[in-house]
C-alpha cells in the first residue's frame, strides 16, 4: 500500500488536522465523522491519553508518564515526536504515539522505547474500535498514518493479538507479521500458582534453595521504588552488563540516558510506581527484578542475577522469581507480566501466552527496500535459532569477538527482551 506523503517533517510543533467526513463510501460507512489530528507536544494529547488509558493498558509503553519520562531523558526533539489522535463523532477512539527518526538512511516511525517493554499497542477505545468492520478499521489506520509526513516505513513492533479482551482488534493495523509471544502469570493467590507446579518442579526448586541456603543467610525484600533504592540499580546494571558480555551482545543499558530513565522512574514526580524485588545472600545482592506497577498489574522490565560461579549453583535468579511468585498475588496483584521471549522461567510459571506481531507499512521505495532487507535478516535469524548447532556456533563466535574486542559495544543488536 502506498500513501502520498510529504517527505519532510513539520518544523513547527503545531496540530495538522484533516477532516475526512467528506470521504464516506460504502466500505467506510462507520467513518463518516472521522477526524484525525497530528500533534508534536505530548502535553496537547495528555488528557486524551489518560482518558483512553482508563480502559486498561497492555504495557507500560502505553502509559503517558512512561513515555513523557522517556522523551525527557532521551532528549527527543518535538519535531521527532508524533501523536496522532483519531475521533469519531467528536470522541477520541485511538491515539498513536510515534517516534519519527532517521535510521540507516530510512525515515522510520516506531514506538518510542524500542525493546524496553514487553509489548506495545495504540491507545484505543476497545469497544468502539471493535464495532467497526474490518474494512473500516483498515481505512481508519491508513488515515491515521497519512497524518505523519516524511515517513519511509512504519515499524510497530510487538503488538498483542489480544487487547482489552478483544482478539484481532489490530488485525488491520497495516501489515502484521507473527513475531513472538508475551508471557504472563495470572493467579488468584500463591496457593493457586503453587498448585499448578508439578511435583518434580517443586523438588527442583527446593533443591536449588537448599544449595543457596548452604552458602549463607538468604533474604528477600520487595521495595517500593524510592531514591534511596538507587544503589540497588547500580548492582542490577552491573549484573546485566556481565551477562551481556557473556552473551556477546550490546548492553542496551550502557547509554547514560537509558540508565537515567530507569533511575529517574524511582524519583518523586515521575508518575510511575516502581517495585523492586531483591534477593540477598549474606547481605550482598545476588538477584534483582525491576517492575512497574499499573493498578493490580505488575510488569517486569529488567531481571538480573549474580554471575559469580560460587553462587550460580543455587540459581539466585530462579530463587528470586520463586519468592516473587510467593508474594505478589497475595499482595493483591492479579497479573505478573514477564515480557516477550521464551525462557525456562516462563515455561514453569506463565499460564497466559499472547501472540505478538510486528506491524509494517512501507510508504516509499526506500521503505520497501528496508522492509525487504529486514525480513531477510529475520528469516536468517529464525533459521539460526531453529538450528541448535548453528545457534551454538553463532553464540560462540559472538562471545569470542566480544572477548577479543571488549570495548566494542555495537557489534550485535540487543536481545529482543531486555528482561531476559
Amino acid at each position: 500500500m502506498d500513501l502520498a506523503l510529504d517527505l519532510s517533517l513539520h518544523d513547527e510543533p503545531a496540530p495538522h488536522r484533516v477532516d475526512t467526513s467528506a470521504h464516506s463510501t460504502s466500505a467506510v460507512d462507520g467513518l463518516v465523522s472521522l477526524q484525525v489530528a497530528l500533534f508534536h507536544d505530548l502535553a496537547d494529547v495528555e488528557s486524551v491519553w489518560r482518558r483512553l488509558a482508563l480502559a486498561g493498558m497492555e504495557s507500560p509503553g502505553q502509559c503517558v508518564d512512561f513515555i513523557a519520562h522517556w522523551v525527557k531523558t532521551q532528549a527527543i526533539p518535538a519535531r521527532e515526536q508524533c501523536y496522532v489522535v483519531a475521533e469519531l463523532d467528536g470522541m477520541p477512539v485511538a491515539l498513536l504515539a510515534l517516534h519519527v527518526r532517521r535510521a540507516c538512511g530510512v525515515r522510520m516511525a516506531s514506538w518510542f522505547p524500542g525493546s524496553h517493554a514487553g509489548c506495545y499497542a495504540p491507545l484505543v477505545d476497545h469497544a468502539r474500535l471493535a464495532a467497526l468492520t474490518p474494512a473500516e478499521r483498515r481505512v481508519f489506520w491508513t488515515r491515521m498514518a497519512a497524518q505523519v509526513p516524511g515517513v519511509d516505513l512504519f515499524s510497530l513492533r510487538t503488538v498483542p493479538e489480544i487487547a482489552g479482551g478483544h482478539a484481532g482488534l489490530f488485525d488491520e493495523l497495516f501489515y502484521p507479521v507473527a513475531s513472538d509471544t508475551l508471557y504472563r502469570a495470572q493467579y488468584r493467590d500463591w496457593a493457586t500458582a503453587d498448585a499448578c507446579r508439578s511435583r518434580s518442579r517443586r523438588k527442583h526448586d527446593r533443591q536449588q534453595g537448599d544449595r543457596l541456603d548452604a552458602l549463607g543467610v538468604v533474604s528477600f525484600e520487595s521495595l517500593a521504588g524510592t531514591p534511596e533504592a538507587e544503589p540497588i540499580l547500580d548492582v542490577m546494571f552491573a549484573q546485566r552488563a556481565a551477562r551481556f558480555r557473556t552473551m556477546g551482545v550490546r548492553d542496551p543499558f550502557a547509554c547514560p540516558g537509558i540508565r537515567e530513565f530507569y533511575i529517574g522512574a524511582l524519583r518523586p514526580g515521575s508518575g510511575m510506581r516502581v517495585v523492586l524485588h531483591v534477593l540477598r545472600l549474606e547481605g550482598e545482592i545476588v538477584a534483582v527484578r525491576y517492575n512497574l506497577a499499573q493498578g493490580d498489574r505488575l510488569f517486569c522490565l529488567i531481571s538480573s542475577m549474580s554471575q559469580e560461579p560460587s553462587v550460580q549453583g543455587g540459581s539466585p535468579g530462579k530463587q528470586c522469581l520463586l519468592r516473587v511468585m510467593q508474594t505478589v498475588f497475595d499482595q493483591g496483584y492479579v497479573m505478573f507480566d514477564m515480557g516477550a521471549g521464551f525462557t525456562d522461567e516462563k515455561r514453569h510459571w506463565c499460564n497466559v501466552q499472547i501472540p505478538l506481531r510486528h506491524h509494517f507499512l512501507a510508504v516509499t521505495a526506500t521503505g520497501r527496500l528496508a522492509l525487504a532487507l529486514h525480513r531477510r535478516l529475520q528469516a536468517l535469524r529464525a533459521r539460526i535459532k531453529g538450528d541448535p548447532n548453528l545457534h551454538r556456533l553463532v553464540k560462540s563466535w559472538r562471545a569470542g569477538v566480544q572477548r577479543l574486542l571488549p570495548g566494542s559495544g555495537k557489534i550485535n543488536r540487543p536481545p529482543e527482551s531486555v528482561s531476559e
